[in-house]
């Protein structure tokens, strides 16, 4: 079994508390023995998959299967052409290089529901949305590429893994995987 969860902000990836005021997955009544395929952080939202089947664990989270996932992300400042050929060609994080990505303004900037809590927003500084293609996931990668090139992130959503688009599955909700589905799973994207 696979499962879809569109993963509110405020929430872990994970089922036990952690101390924190976030809440687990264990809040959400999902079936016995399933667990994330990866993670997303508690600042961030979006899909996040989950599974009975270890298997999906190598198929969807080693970089050399080349799966790709898609975030928007609001950045402050609207970034300039070299900032998004940055990110394109990767950027050094932490002594290593991130593998290429695909990175663009989105135009016309999308209108999603507000966060819950808000985003912090300053009245100087304007925010963008852009989309980000790439296929490996180090801790915290995409908020520290946006940062690396001088945009923060405000916002973070990851809308597809492989294939599989979010679309309209509703925050906090989650759907199981049709098996006609679980090949979108393994589309490279890029």
């Amino acid at each position: 079994m696979i499962l879809a969860f569109h993963k509110p902000y405020g929430v872990l990836s994970q089922f036990t508390p952690d101390g924190s005021p976030n809440r687990p997955l264990a809040d959400f009544d999902f079936p016995k023995n399933v667990y994330p395929i990866g993670r997303l952080d508690a600042d961030s939202e979006g899909m996040l998959l989950l599974s009975d089947e270890p298997q999906w664990n190598k198929r969807l989270l080693d970089p050399a299967h080349h799966v790709t996932k898609i975030y928007l992300v609001l950045v402050e400042r609207l970034p300039s052409e070299k900032s998004l050929r940055q990110l394109r060609e990767g950027v050094i994080l932490e002594g290593r290089k991130t593998l290429p990505v695909q990175a663009q303004l989105l135009d016309p900037q999308p209108s999603l529901p507000p966060r819950d809590p808000p985003v912090r927003m300053r009245k100087c500084v304007e925010d963008f949305w852009i989309e980000l293609r790439l296929r490996e996931g180090r801790n915290r990668q995409v908020r520290r590429m946006t940062a690396s090139v001088g945009h923060p992130t405000l916002r973070l959503i990851r809308t597809a893994i492989g294939g599989l688009q979010l679309g309209g599955l509703q925050l906090g909700k989650w759907r199981e995987i049709h098996s006609a589905e679980r090949n979108l799973l393994l589309d490279s994207g890029i």
